[in-house]
Parts: structure tokens; C-alpha cells; sequence
């Protein structure tokens, strides 16, 4: 007796969380407010009284519900669900606890290797959100709580959302993918420690005419001295923060990358909900339906 064939059933595609057009305007309006929040100090005048801790605690009483706003949009916009936001929960967590584990040693930091691939595989938005509560749960975690904290929750969450811009899995996979998401957490691991070193720089005046931050001098003129300032004092710190991110994205990132869609596909985050039409007032109970004469 011949049993009968099923058609295979299509392997599913891992899809990214999905950003829809409000958390798309929370994310835009978190950017501007981060690149204001960096850059303004260097088209301040000599009266400014310029401190990057005084407008700390602004920016980060701005960021929170900005942060809020776009993982509330996201759920909106039916692009995050109760199992995005529990994977979220979970990634953070271990990326919080990955964080000490290098953290005051020559700049090693794995927490940017799992942002990298989460990024990846779940989007730029998740990537972003991930990238700034990571950052946020690590500096409770490590005590680490001061005027740079939200400077450094909104770095991580570009970092995290730019690993979700990279071309899609469609059109780069296998060893190429690999090298792609090592050459970007390279990249983005000098980058993140730029942008940091911009956050302290303003506020260390007086280092010599060099690299010291000049207030109301021009623009182009207090670039070349906060390059020669990132030359100095930090990229031996970037180096060590790159050359980490990048071994463990080529030995361990096949691994995760699988883990991380298997995981994805699970949750079926782009599964839509949908209800079966009733055909009476009050739908009837499923096991009645099937020990009732009628159910069939």
C-alpha cells in the first residue's frame, strides 16, 4: 500500500523585524537629536560654557522615551511582537554580560561581535533598540552610569542598526557574508570609539595646541586637532576593539548567524495574524466541534 506524498514544504525565509513608517520617524528623530547632541559643541562660541555633562542628563531625558517611542511603533506597526520583544530581552542580556568580560583591557569588547550579528539577522531597528539597552543594562551592570552613558547607548545603536543596512541575505551569504560583517564590525569599532572620543574631547582643554579643543575657533581647524587627538590617545584602545570584533565574527559567526535566523524562523516574526470568519453569534469550543454529530 502506496502511502501518499506530500509536497516538500519551502524552506521559510529569515525576515528581519520589520520597520514600519512610525518607528521609521522615531528612529530619524533619535538620529538628529544624537548628531545635535555630539556635534553642537563645535559650532558653539568661547561663552558657551561648554560641558558635555550638563547636557547629559537632556539628552537622556530626550533618548528614553525616544527609545520607547520607537519599540512602541514597532509594535504598532505589527513589526514586533511579544517574541521580538522576549529575544530582545535575551540578547541584551547577554550582551550586558559579555561586556565585562574585556571591559579595561586594551579595548577589548565581544559585546560588538553579537551586536553585529543580531543586527544582521533582525534589522535595523531591532539592531538599534538592542544596541541602546545593551549598552544601558552593561553600565548598570558594571557601574559604569555617568554623563557619557546615553552618548554611548546612542553610538552602540547606530552601530547595531548599520550591521541591519548592510545588503541582504539574498545576495551575500556563506564566507562572503562573514567577511562583509567582519570588515563592518571593523569599521564600526573605530568609528563607535571616534564618535565617543568626540562626546570627551570638548571637555579636555588645555592638552597642548595640538589636539586640544579650541570653543569658537573654526570648524575645520578643531577637526584636524581632534584627529591628531583620536591618533594619540585611543586607536591602539579601537585597534584591540576591532581586531576582536573582527576574529570572533569569522570563527564563531557562522555559528551564531545560524542560531540567530533558526531562532528567527521560529518566531515567525513576519507570520501575519489572521481569524477565521465565524458563522454564528458565538463560535463554538474546537473539542466540541469534534464530538458533536455536526462538527463532522
Amino acid at each position: 500500500m502506496n502511502r501518499p506524498t506530500h509536497p516538500a514544504r519551502p524552506a521559510r525565509r529569515t525576515r528581519p523585524v520589520r520597520i514600519g513608517p512610525r518607528a521609521a520617524v522615531a528612529l530619524v528623530l533619535v538620529t538628529l537629536i544624537g548628531i545635535a547632541a555630539f556635534g553642537w559643541p563645535l559650532l558653539a562660541d568661547r561663552q558657551s560654557g561648554l560641558a558635555h555633562s550638563q547636557d547629559a542628563p537632556w539628552l537622556f531625558a530626550a533618548l528614553l522615551p525616544l527609545l520607547v517611542a520607537v519599540v512602541v511603533a514597532t509594535i504598532a506597526d505589527n513589526g514586533m511582537d511579544a517574541k521580538a520583544v522576549a529575544m530582545l530581552g535575551v540578547l541584551a542580556a547577554v550582551g550586558a554580560a559579555l561586556r565585562p568580560l574585556g571591559a579595561g583591557t586594551a579595548g577589548l569588547e565581544p559585546m560588538f561581535f553579537l551586536l553585529v550579528l543580531s543586527g544582521r539577522v533582525l534589522g535595523p531597528g531591532f539592531g538599534f533598540v538592542l544596541g541602546s539597552v545593551t549598552m544601558f543594562a552593561s553600565a548598570l551592570l558594571t557601574g559604569g552610569v555617568g554623563p557619557w552613558m546615553p552618548f554611548q547607548m546612542l553610538a552602540m545603536g547606530w552601530f547595531a542598526l548599520g550591521a541591519g543596512l548592510l545588503p541582504g541575505p539574498e545576495r551575500i551569504r556563506g564566507r562572503a557574508e562573514l567577511l562583509m560583517l567582519a570588515a563592518y564590525g571593523c569599521v564600526g569599532a573605530f568609528a563607535y570609539g571616534t564618535i565617543m572620543n568626540l562626546q570627551g574631547w570638548v571637555l579636555l582643554q588645555g592638552m597642548g595646541q595640538g589636539i586640544s579643543f579650541h570653543p569658537g575657533e573654526p570648524v575645520t581647524a578643531n577637526l584636524a586637532r581632534f584627529a591628531a587627538y583620536c591618533l594619540a590617545t585611543s586607536m591602539g584602545w579601537d585597534l584591540g576593539r576591532a581586531v576582536l570584533t573582527v576574529v570572533l565574527t569569522l570563527t564563531l559567526g557562522a555559528t551564531l548567524l545560524k542560531a540567530l535566523r533558526r531562532a528567527t524562523r521560529s518566531a515567525a516574526f513576519d507570520a501575519p495574524v489572521s481569524f477565521a470568519p465565524g458563522t454564528g453569534a458565538e463560535p463554538e469550543p474546537a473539542l466540541e466541534r469534534g464530538t458533536n454529530g455536526s462538527g463532522g
